[in-house]
Order: C-alpha cells, then sequence, then structure tokens
C-alpha cells in the first residue's frame, strides 16, 4: 500500500493545489496574528470606556492621536471612543470573514490532497 501511495505522480494541478493551500495556511497565520492584535485593542478600548465613566467632567482627558497626545474633554473623548470601538468591530469582522474563507479553502484543498495522495501528504497545520 505505501508503494502505491509513494507510486502516485505529482501532477501541475497537484503542485498548484499544494502551493494554494501553503498560501492560504501562511495567510490563515497571519489573519490569526493580527486578529488577536485587533481583539486586544478592542480589551484596551473597552477599559478605556470604563475608566471614563470614573472620570470627572470637568478634568480634561489625554487622548493619544497617533503618536501624540492631545487634552480633550471628557464627552469628546468618550466619542472619540465610541468611533473607534466602531472601527475595531468593523475591522475584527472583516478579519474574522477572511479567516473563515482561508479555513474553507483548506478544508477543501484537504479532501481533494487527501483524496488523492492519502497518507503521503501531511496537511496538518
Amino acid at each position: 500500500e505505501q508503494e502505491q501511495e509513494a507510486a502516485v505522480e505529482v501532477t501541475w494541478d497537484d503542485q498548484m493545489n499544494i502551493n494554494n493551500f501553503s498560501k492560504l495556511n501562511n495567510r490563515l497565520s497571519d489573519v490569526e496574528e493580527e486578529l488577536t492584535k485587533r481583539q486586544e485593542e478592542k480589551e484596551h478600548i473597552e477599559d478605556l470606556v470604563l475608566e471614563l465613566e470614573l472620570a470627572d467632567d470637568e478634568e480634561p482627558v489625554l487622548y493619544k492621536m497617533g503618536e501624540c497626545f492631545l487634552h480633550l474633554p471628557l464627552n469628546a473623548a468618550q466619542k472619540r471612543l465610541e468611533k473607534d470601538q466602531e472601527v475595531i468591530d468593523g475591522k475584527i469582522a472583516e478579519l474574522t470573514t477572511k479567516k473563515r474563507e482561508c479555513e474553507k479553502g483548506m478544508g477543501e484543498l484537504k479532501v481533494k490532497l487527501y483524496a488523492r495522495f492519502g497518507t503521503a501528504i501531511n496537511l496538518e497545520t
């Protein structure tokens, strides 16, 4: 049986499928890494929202924009955080969609490649 598996010729289409699987796997890793960063960023924003609920309305808030900090009134800082939350939620949704697309593509390629090569190929990531 192993001789039969080893004797399976790798066609151009097979190689393209293997390459596509590899690309999707790399993209999935990148997307998961970015998704983790964005989820941590979302947690930080949520923590800031809770902190600002306890802040004094009269005191300006230091708000980071890019590389600098600005003094903003509390309500302006809260509105900016709401917008930041919407943006980060959108990015997380987009990354989650990309992750699902990668996983779906990898799943389809796994079926094809395992059907063709059996145990002669290992596609576990």
